[in-house]
């Protein structure tokens, strides 16, 4: 018999799904495809309406198990720190380039088939409703301008920017256009329907674009950061844990300056006697370190991804069923984030787990920062974490194997690129340095994130700009300094840190805790600890907070 706790997450995750279809099109819970999310006020209050009632259903149920009392925490924890934002009016500014309301309202149409004319039939109906997203986009956030709760200046221009990317132009035909444009390749495809809902729903981009730019920026918080108060709040949603931002940014200090000794030595490897700056150089351009052409690009990475699976679940070092040892690589569309990044399988596994690399126009890729990137977003990356939490029924309840937490997925995947550097997957001296990038990186990033968002100062016995007052372009040159990519995206990262505050730290600091649990666990067992069953066991645990995790943790 189901336990009751198990029975609420199922109730909770088709409510949830009826109200958002978003979320219903990433799990693969049919019905509702051809639908979009309502952003309106209406929308948002019959969220958190739905989190009040379950939290109230929640503490009301017997929790003595094991399974539910791990269940319902990790269930209380997103529910809680729903109400906690909503109540901050997080909702009514969701204005940020990446994980905001207008990414979510676009990228939803990534997951949707495309393969027959009734699924081009749903891609119509969805797209037709569209312009009435955004229009409750726009009515959330005019409440948000009258009761003073509003996004950062910086962001509201940038996201202004990347939908007018989207809208189209003369030259370009934009997103909704060009995906219509593929279904002329399907008979029977419903072409000039879609064709109109395509200009219903660029225009609409265009217009939310311009409700940005010329009604809400001139209203918009000119700080770039939102402050301690919202960046504690943060730091508790992305962590599941409390993060003192005092000792997280003398620590995220210690880590830069550690790894950029590194960093010089491996360096060296590569290009003896070449500066960081000039070995970078030679690895972008050098034509034995790239390869031509988006295709060929999706296959090296498809190689890679399976070449990983097939050495960790044929070796000694996971447990992972033959249903989730398929992973997809593919490329992104145009216009949207600038990092590779990753979607989960459908509930039913019928969709895979895919990768996702954006080109943005580019035909020739340089390799060497690569490897690492396809170890962190697909295997044993973020792949197998959430492949091994969708198929786990017996264990976790559905809330559990579709939840996220920050802190312990990406802590997992940085962990994961370590791994595999354990493991002499990264030997060659590029690919190695690739990886030491990434480490580098995801450091400064808790630097930077903290620095700017809760005003701290460069300290005084750094040797680059001491004592100073973080901003936007001191975090450019500092991220700049410890980064593989190129310098569109470094700035683009910097945009990602200010409007989402507290996510870029969740990496390392939730690498940390990793380390820190296996370091525990090789104590208590010494010469009998088993890596694969730790690995088994901890990723049966299904996502969940950093503080729910280590307690877990400490009873393997």
């Amino acid at each position: 018999m189901e336990s009751p706790v198990f029975a609420l997450s199922d109730a909770y995750i088709d409510r949830l799904a009826e109200l958002d279809p978003g979320f219903a099109t990433g799990l693969g819970i049919p019905g509702s495809d051809h639908l979009m999310t309502d952003f309106s006020p209406a929308g948002h209050e019959a969220m958190e309406s739905l989190s009040r009632q379950t939290l109230a259903k929640l503490n009301s149920l017997n929790q003595s198990s094991d399974t539910d009392r791990l269940a319902a925490g990790v269930l209380r924890n997103s529910l809680e720190m729903s109400e906690r934002e909503f109540a901050a009016g997080e909702h009514l500014r969701a204005i940020r380039v990446l994980a905001g309301n207008v990414d979510y309202a676009r990228s939803v149409f990534d997951l949707m088939p495309t393969d027959t004319p009734d699924q081009w039939r749903t891609i119509a109906e969805r797209m037709s409703h569209v312009p009435a997203a955004f229009d409750g986009m726009c009515e959330s956030w005019r409440l948000g301008m009258q009761r003073n709760i509003v996004a950062p200046r910086r962001q509201v221009l940038a996201v202004a920017d990347m939908l007018d990317g989207w809208a189209g132009t003369a030259s370009n035909p934009g997103f909704f256009t060009a995906l219509a444009n593929q279904a002329s390749a399907v008979s029977g495809a419903p072409t000039a329907e879609l064709q109109a809902a395509a200009l219903r729903a660029s225009a609409a981009m265009a217009a939310t674009a311009a409700f940005l730019r010329n009604d809400y920026a001139p209203v918009a918080d000119p700080r770039d950061g939102v402050g301690e108060e919202r960046h504690a709040l943060a730091r508790q949603r992305y962590m599941g844990m409390s993060v003192d931002a005092d000792d997280a940014y003398e620590w995220g200090l210690a880590e830069v300056r550690r790894l950029d000794e590194e960093l010089k030595k491996c360096a060296g490897l590569v290009k003896p006697g070449a500066s960081l700056g000039e070995v970078r150089e030679y690895l972008d351009t050098a034509p034995e370190h790239s390869i031509e052409g988006e295709e060929n690009l999706r296959v090296w990475l498809q190689d890679l991804m399976d070449q990983a699976m097939d050495f960790l679940i044929d070796g000694d070092h996971f447990d992972s069923p033959q249903s989730i040892r398929r992973i997809d690589a593919k490329i992104s569309p145009p216009g949207g984030a600038a990092a590779q990044y990753y979607m989960p399988p459908s509930e039913d596994l019928t969709r895979p787990g895919s990768t996702w690399y954006p080109a943005n126009g580019r035909t020739r890729f340089a390799l060497w920062s690569e490897p690492t990137t396809a170890y962190h977003e697909g295997v044993p990356g973020h792949h197998l974490q959430i492949g091994m939490a969708v198929v786990n029924r017996e264990k976790l309840s559905r809330f559990q194997r579709n939840e996220f937490v920050s802190g312990h997925g990406e802590g997992w995947a940085l962990y994961a690129e370590r791994l595999m550097d354990e493991f002499g997957f990264l030997d060659r001296p590029e690919y190695r340095l690739g990886y030491l990038y990434a480490q580098a990186f995801r450091a400064a990033r808790v630097v930077v994130d903290i620095g700017m968002h809760c005003e701290k100062r460069i300290p005084s016995n750094w040797s680059w700009h001491a004592g100073e007052a973080w901003n936007a372009q001191l975090a450019f040159e500092f991220m700049s300094a410890r980064s593989s990519s190129d310098e569109a995206f470094n700035r683009s990262e910097i945009d990602r840190y200010l409007g989402w505050p507290a996510q870029a730290i969740s990496y390392k600091l939730g690498e940390r805790v990793w380390l820190q649990m296996r370091d525990e666990a090789k104590a208590r067992h010494g010469a009998n600890f088993d890596l694969r069953a730790w690995h088994t066991y901890a990723l049966g645990l299904g996502n969940l907070g950093l503080d729910l995790f280590k307690q877990e943790m400490a009873l393997f």
